[in-house]
């Protein structure tokens, strides 16, 4: 299930919102203010925002910088400022798209799910083979080994991570900063604590990982193998 976070003071659109949203199967949390937005992205990990940008504690410009200093969530601004200097800036900040209000509900789902499209492309995290599985981060699957493996959000968050810069050395403030957040970037504790868990439900032999592996004292790299057509077309969905 797809989570959306959406951001605005007005109780009715927060309502439209909310309806339509969880008709269509959407999980749904909300935000009356930029403060309670930022903590709330950080609380729930959602899969899109939907923010305002008149909101009464804070520009949502600054709510963008926020989320943008830890996570690469696709933002879709939904505002009444109608003028093409706000729209730049908005994009220019971070934002993926901008719909204007009065709007369209069912503008609003078409936008959402070509920003979801283009976040999940393939391209950007392919479906790769680690010890007995093979892991769509994209969809969030896994086929073959283990029927009983599921893997937790945080999980799921992380190999995502390890996956889009897979052969690549993702260093341990990186992976802490997208994440738990900017104020975790000491906090190695948490990063080893679920790169255990990960290699204990993915590798072979966890004890010697072939595909999770350790860059002493500096980070991780993921050294995976591409997705065949022959692997096994079964998926448990998490």
């Amino acid at each position: 299930m797809m989570r959306v976070l959406v951001v605005d003071d007005d109780p009715q659109i927060v309502r439209t919102l909310q309806i339509n949203l969880r008709v269509r199967g959407y999980a749904v949390d909300t935000a009356a203010d930029g403060a309670e937005a930022l903590r709330s992205a950080l609380r729930v990990r959602p899969d899109l925002v939907v923010l305002d940008l008149g909101l009464p504690d804070m520009d949502g410009l600054e709510v963008i910088r926020g989320l943008r200093a830890w996570t690469p969530v696709p933002v879709i601004v939904l505002t009444g400022r109608t003028g093409n200097a706000e729209k730049v800036a908005a994009l220019d900040g971070g934002a993926d798209d901008y719909l204007t209000k009065p709007f369209s509900v069912e503008e609003l789902l078409a936008r959402m799910r070509a920003v979801t499209r283009r976040r999940l492309s393939p391209t950007g995290a392919p479906a790769v083979r680690i010890g007995r599985c093979v892991v769509d981060v994209a969809d969030r699957t896994l086929r073959g080994g283990d029927p009983s493996l599921r893997l937790t959000p945080t999980e799921w968050h992380l190999l995502e991570i390890l996956v889009r810069h897979e052969g690549h050395l993702v260093s341990h403030r990186q992976l802490l900063r997208e994440v738990w957040g900017p104020s975790y970037e000491g906090s190695t504790n948490y990063l080893r604590q679920y790169v255990t868990q990960l290699r204990h439900k993915l590798e072979i032999s966890p004890s010697r990982p072939q595909h999770l592996l350790t860059e002493q004292g500096v980070g991780y790299r993921l050294a995976a193998e591409p997705a065949l057509p022959e692997d096994d077309p079964g998926a448990r969905r998490e």
